[in-house]
């Protein structure tokens, strides 16, 4: 088995990035019509497309019900840049349900939320660092952020369960390059110069030149990151993102996809419908134009079934004012080509 796996045929419910919302899983589980253990009177297949987990009220819980019909042989799931951020002990906003030392910076816009005991943390390290990071057949591919042939090819002889030996293997190669180079040692100083600044939205550091390029630099450099993290570049002007401020950009990579495949992806964080004021999250950015339910790219061939459930926090401390709430977890049901919603609404696609 590798890193890129082969899709059976019959019929698929993509379910977009679930981010630790439980109760949003269960629900629309229940609308799809199933059971506890992830079967289907007919016979179709759940397929994950990653970020499991961080920010929402259970990762834990998450992560053991889908481990369970994973093994149940009724779902599929790949991995996300969250879940090889945890793989590889790259502590992150958001992790703190894993991570101690995450735990008292996140319980200020997370909690409460569901910890994992310590003695089982080796369990889900071992259940994720065995999933794949693609999943392909004629008709459909999947991938969490972004399908980069080459990023593909670089991968898909890689046997599962070498995930984190092989992401440390590219990043000692971009690290050699980035410190021989003095990028390296440019950007440790502006991380510790501005350590407090970069965590804090409203008083922003600089634009910092070394974080941006090094960012950038070893997203591209590591074939895995490609695929769970996207295509960066440095960006234009900084933003506030993950409760930190970013100074490399997602590209929308679809816009230049042109193989006839359709591709349903996650990671990106579109909305359904549009904020009443006519205002743009800036994590919604690259959707700006794009319908909420809409095919998207040069071919209009790629889908992002990723509607912001993560951002359910935001409601809960009362930063959204919408009821219901506008952040939303679905699944793209193929070949019928419809979104199911976890309210139970169904549409179409465009």
């Amino acid at each position: 088995m590798h890193l890129v796996h082969t899709l059976p045929p019959g019929p698929l419910d993509i379910v977009g990035d679930i981010h630790g919302e439980i109760t949003a899983l269960r629900d629309l589980l229940s609308h799809l019509k199933y059971d506890e253990s992830g079967a289907h009177a007919q016979g179709r297949k759940l397929v994950f497309v990653g970020d499991l987990i961080d920010r929402g009220p259970d990762s834990h819980g998450v992560v053991m019900w889908v481990r369970e019909m994973v093994s149940a042989g009724n779902a599929y799931c790949i991995l996300g840049n969250h879940e090889l951020n945890l793989l590889v002990d790259d502590v992150k906003d958001g992790s703190g349900w894993f991570f101690d030392e995450r735990y008292e910076k996140d319980a200020r816009n997370y909690a409460p939320f569901t910890r994992t005991p310590r003695e089982q943390r080796d369990e889900i390290r071992n259940f994720l660092q065995h999933l794949p990071v693609a999943l392909l057949r004629d008709d459909i591919r999947v991938v969490h952020a972004a399908w980069s042939q080459e990023a593909i090819d670089a991968v898909a002889t890689l046997r599962l369960g070498s995930v984190v030996k092989q992401y440390k293997e590219w990043e000692r190669a971009a690290q050699t390059a980035a410190e021989a180079s003095g990028l390296y040692q440019r950007y440790i100083e502006e991380k510790t110069r501005w350590a407090t600044q970069l965590e804090d939205e409203h008083n922003p550091p600089p634009f910092l030149e070394a974080i941006a390029q090094y960012d950038a630099a070893q997203e591209m450099a590591n074939p895995l990151k490609v695929l769970t993290s996207g295509i960066e570049r440095k960006a234009d002007t900084p933003f506030f993102a993950g409760h930190r401020w970013r100074y490399s950009d997602r590209v929308n990579w679809w816009d230049e996809y042109d193989d006839p495949t359709p591709v349903v992806i996650g990671h990106y964080w579109r909305l359904y419908r549009p904020r009443e004021d006519g205002e743009t999250p800036r994590y919604t950015q690259l959707f700006n134009h794009i319908e909420g339910r809409a095919w998207h790219g040069k071919r209009r061939n790629v889908f992002c079934v990723d509607f912001s459930v993560g951002a359910r926090w935001r409601d809960r401390k009362g930063l959204e004012q919408v009821q219901p709430s506008r952040f939303r977890l679905a699944a793209l049901q193929w070949p019928e080509n419809r979104l199911v919603f976890d309210n139970g609404e169904i549409v179409n696609t465009l």
